[in-house]
């Protein structure tokens, strides 16, 4: 099964989680995601992620891809 044949291969979503709390919070980049033809996900997180409080994902061109992690 080929679960990121997507145009270009290019992800489709960001994976990011949220650190800090108030005007301090920033987005940081976790991973990436790619929704495939048949409505499923695929998500690859980058290295080893302990993630507490769960993360989003993001389509490209979201408002957070201006956040910290691009």
């Amino acid at each position: 099964m080929n679960t990121q044949k997507t145009k270009g291969n290019k992800p489709t979503h960001y994976v990011r989680s949220l650190v800090g709390h108030g005007e301090d919070a920033r987005f940081e980049t976790i991973g990436a995601a790619w929704v495939a033809e048949g409505k499923e996900t695929y998500v690859k997180l980058h290295g080893t992620q302990i993630v507490d409080g769960g993360f989003y994902i993001l389509a490209n061109g979201a408002k957070a891809n201006q956040e910290s992690g691009q």
